[in-house]
């Protein structure tokens, strides 16, 4: 069975003539459309492109720059690590100068130490020489004040145990009393002059024989006879006294001639009146010794010369005498006051000086 065909050719060829019409200013519409567009985008594009152009040659400008910003950045890192390695060359340099300028001042400061150790040391050591040749007290504490303010100056800790004895040292010394070595010569010189006044222990055997002329003259005989004549007396009367009076004379004279006294020491006795000289002049000596020991500070010998002295003096002298008293007194006095004339001694100062010195 065929199925019926509908002719639609009329209605195509009517709708062929009025379509193309449209679909062409629709066509037209678009392709002006699509012209303004393609022109829009091709000045887009172009715009595009001049930035993309623009922006391309600031990049590489700007890349051309910071090459050579970065060329610079590594002529500079360069330098400064040039100039680095100077600093750190001239650094150690400079460490190495001050480690060597430390070391030059500490041994500076070590010589300097050891230089003032040795000045204070010949200080004291030259005071104590003068102290010994004076007799006084004064050379050491001016030598130890002198040290103590020098080492004061140096304000060195390791030389504090030095100040610390120089100080006890100066107490020590203000507290000691030393001899007036002038008042001791004084005294020496007195009792050498008193010597040759100093009477024996025997000069009462020499002397015995002048006391007795305490009779007055006796008259002489004739004189006694015109004596009794004028007063009317007897001749025999006058004679008698006259024999009286010369024989009292001749027992005093008698009685002069022997004197019996007591002397401990039996050599006094035994001294002949011509040695009397010499003894004196030996005991002079002995005092002149002990002068001269303490003059040159020899204590020892100075005793030793007043001890014999006063050997001298008790066993030849006459005790009982004022002047032997006297002089026996003044020899006792020198000799209490030159035990106490030994001048104090820096010993506890030169052992801190020994021991800066050693440096411990």
């Amino acid at each position: 069975m065929t199925a019926p065909v509908a002719d639609f050719s009329a209605p195509s060829a009517v709708s062929g003539a009025g379509i193309p019409r449209r679909w062409m200013l629709l066509i037209a519409l678009v392709a002006v459309a699509g012209l303004l567009l393609s022109i829009l985008l091709w000045q887009k594009l172009s715009n595009i492109q001049e930035e993309l152009a623009r922006r391309s040659t600031d990049a590489t400008a700007q890349s051309i720059e910071a090459r050579t910003l970065a060329r610079q950045a590594q002529e500079s890192a360069r330098e400064l690590t040039a100039r680095l390695a100077i600093l750190e060359t001239r650094l150690s340099e400079v460490s190495l100068q001050r480690t060597q300028l430390e070391e030059l001042m500490q041994s500076l400061s070590r010589s300097r130490d050891e230089n003032l150790v040795v000045d204070v040391e010949s200080a004291l050591r030259l005071a104590q020489q003068q102290a010994q040749l004076t007799g006084s007290a004064e050379p050491l504490l001016a030598a130890l004040k002198s040290a103590d303010q020098r080492l004061a100056r140096a304000a060195q800790p390791r030389l504090n145990p030095l100040q610390r004895a120089i100080a006890r040292d100066v107490e020590r010394i203000k507290a000691t009393t030393v001899t007036d070595v002038p008042g001791l010569l004084f005294k020496l010189d007195e009792l050498t002059r008193a010597v040759d006044e100093l009477p024996l222990a025997n000069a009462m055997q020499a002397g015995g024989a002048a006391r007795p002329a305490a009779p007055a003259a006796a008259p002489a005989p004739a004189g006694a006879a015109s004596a009794a004549a004028a007063m009317g007396w007897p001749d025999s009367l006058a004679l008698r006294a006259w024999w009286q009076r010369t024989l009292q004379g001749v027992l005093d004279e008698a009685r002069g001639l022997l004197r019996v006294s007591r002397i401990d020491q039996p050599d006094a006795a035994l001294l002949a009146p011509e040695q009397a000289f010499f003894l004196r002049e030996n005991l002079k000596l002995k005092l002149l010794n002990a002068r001269l020991g303490l003059l040159s500070r020899q204590t020892a010998s100075a005793r030793s010369d007043l001890v014999s002295a006063g050997v001298m003096l008790g066993k030849y002298f006459d005790p009982a005498a004022r002047r032997t008293q006297a002089a026996t007194l003044l020899l006792q006095q020198l000799q209490s006051q030159m035990k106490s004339s030994e001048l104090p001694r820096l010993d506890e100062t030169l052992a801190a000086l020994s021991t800066a010195a050693a440096g411990r």
